[in-house]
């Protein structure tokens, strides 16, 4: 029985690393796009669609139940936390 959930709970863990994965390198390009000279109206909307598009997987995965949600925020959250940390060790670098 434990190895039935862990086989269902794995993938939507992969799924949840992957669009976080996505998510925050999108992310770093948003912040470029803003901070640049290029046309502000790309980065409103690369903006929306980050926004847009997490809100479907999520909801998506929301529609399968509660582990199915559960596991891909799990994931998401571990990518949120390597990617904080992978800034954090750039900026001490340069500080």
């Amino acid at each position: 029985m434990r190895d039935l959930i862990f086989l269902r709970v794995l993938p939507y863990c992969a799924l949840g690393a992957l669009l976080g994965v996505a998510y925050f390198s999108a992310l770093a390009l948003n912040v470029r796009l803003y901070t640049g000279s290029g046309p502000g109206w790309s980065a409103t909307l690369l903006h929306l669609a980050r926004m847009l598009v997490i809100a479907a997987v999520f909801t998506l995965c929301a529609r399968r139940g509660a582990p199915s949600l559960l596991s891909s925020m799990a994931g998401f959250e571990l990518m949120r936390k390597v990617a904080v940390n992978q800034q954090r060790l750039a900026l001490g670098g340069k500080l």
